[in-house]
C-alpha cells in the first residue's frame, strides 16, 4: 500500500483545526498529517500539534496556495491528500477518492454540490469557472475549485512552480494535470458548514475573478479564447467596411483598425499557445 500524507492549510482556524486533525488521524492512523499554519495570530499551530499533526509554520500569511505548496514540499508520502482546516471536509471521504487512484487515475477531486458553497456569489462564480473549463477541455468539470483532493505526489510536485500563492491553486493544478494528459476524476462528496469566518472578500476577490477566467484559458488552450475575439474584430471590420463602401464608396481607418486588432489578437493567442506548450513540456 502506498504511503499517504494529508496536507491541511490553515489560517486562524484554532476553533476547528483540532477536530479536523483528530478526524484525519482516526480515519488514517498511518498517514503523515501536516498542518501548514499560514501566519495565524491565534492558537492554530499549538492546537494542531496537540491533536497530533506535524506543523509547518509561515511567519506571515502568504496565501492558501503558498500553504499548499509548503505542505506538498514537506510531504513524504507517495500520495498527497488535501483538505481545508475549517471543518467543512470529512477525512473519511478520502477513502472513496483513494480507491479511484487504484483504478489508474492520477488525481481525484471531491466535487461539491450546489448547496455546499458559502454564498450565492461564490456559487455563480464557481459555476462559471466550471463552464469555461468544461468548454476548454471538452469534458464535464463539475467542481474546478474544490480543495478536497488526492494526487500522486511525484506528479503534483512537478507543477509546484506553476501554482499561485492565492486561492486559485485548485484551478491551476486541475488544468495543469488535464493539459499534461494525466487522468483525473471527480467524485461527489458532502461538505459541511465551515467553523469560523471565511477569508474570502467578495469585493477584493471580484477583480481576481476575471484574472482567474483568463488564467484558466491560458493554462489549457489560449487560442480557444483569443481566436473568437480575433474573429469578432475581423467580422466587425468587415461589416464596417461593407457599410462604408456601400454608403461612402471607400475603405475607412476604422475598418483598418479592426482588421489590425484581429491580426494582433490572433498572433498573441498563437504565441500564448506556444508558450503554454513549452511550459508543459517540462512535465
Amino acid at each position: 500500500m502506498q504511503s499517504l500524507s494529508i496536507v491541511i492549510p490553515a489560517k486562524n482556524e484554532a476553533g476547528a483545526i483540532g477536530a479536523v486533525v483528530k478526524g484525519a488521524r482516526s480515519n488514517f492512523p498511518d498517514a503523515e498529517i501536516i498542518v501548514v499554519d499560514d501566519g495565524s495570530d491565534d492558537e492554530t499551530a499549538a492546537t494542531a500539534e496537540s491533536a497530533g499533526a506535524r506543523v509547518v509554520r509561515h511567519p506571515e500569511s502568504l496565501g492558501n496556495g503558498a500553504a499548499v505548496k509548503s505542505g506538498a514540499r514537506a510531504a513524504n508520502g507517495e500520495i498527497i491528500a488535501f483538505m481545508d482546516g475549517d471543518g467543512q471536509h470529512d477525512a473519511s471521504e478520502f477513502a472513496g477518492l483513494l480507491a479511484r487512484l487504484d483504478d489508474g487515475f492520477d488525481m481525484v477531486i471531491g466535487a461539491r454540490d450546489s448547496g455546499s458553497h458559502a454564498n450565492v456569489g461564490r456559487l455563480y462564480a464557481n459555476g462559471l469557472y466550471n463552464v469555461i473549463a468544461s468548454w476548454l477541455t471538452g469534458r464535464r468539470i463539475p467542481d474546478l475549485t474544490s480543495g478536497f483532493r488526492v494526487a500522486r505526489a511525484a506528479l503534483f510536485k512537478q507543477f509546484l512552480y506553476l501554482l499561485p500563492n492565492g486561492f486559485s491553486y485548485p484551478t491551476t493544478i486541475t488544468m495543469a494535470f488535464l493539459r499534461s494528459g494525466y487522468p483525473i476524476r471527480f467524485e461527489p462528496i458532502p461538505v459541511g458548514q465551515r467553523i469560523g469566518k471565511s477569508h474570502i472578500r467578495p469585493l477584493r476577490d471580484g477583480i481576481r475573478f476575471m484574472v482567474i477566467i483568463f488564467k484558466i484559458a491560458t493554462l489549457y488552450a489560449p487560442l480557444k479564447i483569443f481566436l473568437p475575439i480575433s474573429a469578432l474584430f475581423f467580422a466587425t471590420g468587415a461589416g464596417w467596411y461593407a457599410w462604408t463602401f456601400a454608403t461612402l464608396g471607400r475603405f475607412t481607418n476604422m475598418s483598418m483598425l479592426m482588421f489590425s486588432a484581429a491580426v494582433i489578437v490572433f498572433l498573441i493567442g498563437l504565441i500564448s499557445e506556444q508558450i503554454t506548450a513549452l511550459t508543459y513540456s517540462k512535465s
